[in-house]
């Protein structure tokens, strides 16, 4: 098993609102790849980060292999949510694990 991890800053110059509506875009289309790409087990976003947090958006997933990881970064469902992604954030951090 593989956990990915991602957290994302949004635009700077994206309006409250924006920013609002981009996170809640961001988490439903990634959410929603749960039963769709083969290999993934889990995946959930969190776009309500409390004052401490330095991210906007936190991805948490889980991958039955490192496999299925690769397979699901190339995937065309997830493709077409990573370029809202792209649009919308900043920066990015990631971490892999085997778990």
């Amino acid at each position: 098993m593989v956990k990915h991890i991602i957290i994302w800053q949004l635009k700077p110059e994206l309006t409250g609102e924006e920013r609002s509506a981009r996170a809640a875009r961001i988490k439903a289309g990634l959410e929603a790849l749960k039963g769709v790409i083969d290999g993934l087990t889990d995946i959930k976003v969190s776009i309500d980060p409390l004052p401490s947090s330095n991210g906007d958006l936190l991805l948490d997933s889980v991958f039955e292999s490192t496999e299925a990881l690769k397979a699901y970064q190339v995937h065309p469902e997830h493709l077409k949510v990573a370029e809202l992604v792209k649009s919308s954030v900043c920066s990015r951090s990631c971490f892999d694990t085997e778990i």
